[in-house]
């Protein structure tokens, strides 16, 4: 990891300026304090591209992180790429070329020439849509670049006492439901509110998946037993977003589950 970390800081310090595609999330974060180190806070902006399938908290956190940080910010609306409303299977590659053309453009008319990605090795597959995108558009990824991996970016932010060293992954409201399904705000907003009233109560891993009236809830494994121990308050509660039915995965959190 060491040799990782000299060759990450040492291309960190080469560049004159830098734009980071930030969202809140333990590897932007970690990117941009790096290089609010390395540059100087006058040398370094973080934009946060804020589309209509995100999740609003993830808003508000990035906004929290860049104060505490001193780092100059940006939010970058973007609409709905063309074509997204049906959650197409391509919706990844779709989205991260719109989403990060934006933030080209935006860094660009910043006066900032480099926008740096925080993808780390574990994101690396040659095969993965979004990083294809972000390869198309000439976006560097400096984790990537020193062969920093996920385990390195949380040890690395622990190190600098960064709060988002143990933060969990987050995703769009996107995959949270079926491909090539009709999309609705109003269908997005009931998921969010869903997730954010089981990590009220205390679950952090956690995901509702939207399957019509249906929401499937995935969990953390160590915490299954105290979602089975906590079902009436918990369908009535997600209930009250709209859903009709309320049902657990047996198998827990799995990143990609509406993939199949």
């Amino acid at each position: 990891m060491e040799q990782g970390r000299g060759a990450l800081i040492e291309q960190l310090a080469g560049l004159e300026t830098a734009a980071v595609a930030f969202s809140g999330g333990a590897d932007s974060t970690l990117l941009l304090a790096l290089l609010r180190k390395q540059l100087g806070a006058e040398r370094v902006i973080a934009l946060t591209a804020v589309t209509p399938y995100m999740v609003r908290q993830e808003i508000g956190d990035a906004v929290a992180l860049t104060t505490k940080l001193a780092v100059r910010h940006e939010l970058v609306e973007i609409p709905m790429p063309e074509g997204m409303e049906h959650n197409p299977a391509d919706r990844c590659y779709r989205c991260k070329h719109a989403m990060y053309g934006h933030l080209v453009a935006s860094a660009a008319e910043h006066g900032f020439a480099n926008l740096l990605d925080g993808s780390n090795t574990d994101d690396a597959d040659e095969q993965c849509p979004g990083l294809r995108a972000l390869r198309e558009l000439g976006i560097r990824s400096p984790f990537i670049e020193a062969g920093i991996d996920k385990a390195a970016v949380r040890q690395m932010a622990r190190e600098m006492d960064l709060p988002t060293w143990h933060k969990p992954t987050t995703a769009c409201l996107l995959t949270r439901i079926g491909f090539n399904v009709r999309v609705s705000m109003d269908q997005l907003q009931r998921i969010e509110e869903a997730e954010r009233f089981l990590t009220q109560l205390g679950y952090t891993w956690v995901r509702v998946r939207c399957h019509g009236d249906l929401a499937r809830i995935e969990v953390a494994p160590v915490q299954r037993e105290r979602l089975l121990s906590d079902a009436g308050a918990v369908i009535e509660g997600i209930q009250r977003f709209g859903f009709r039915h309320v049902t657990m995965d047996l198998a827990g959190y799995q990143s990609g589950s509406m993939a199949g």
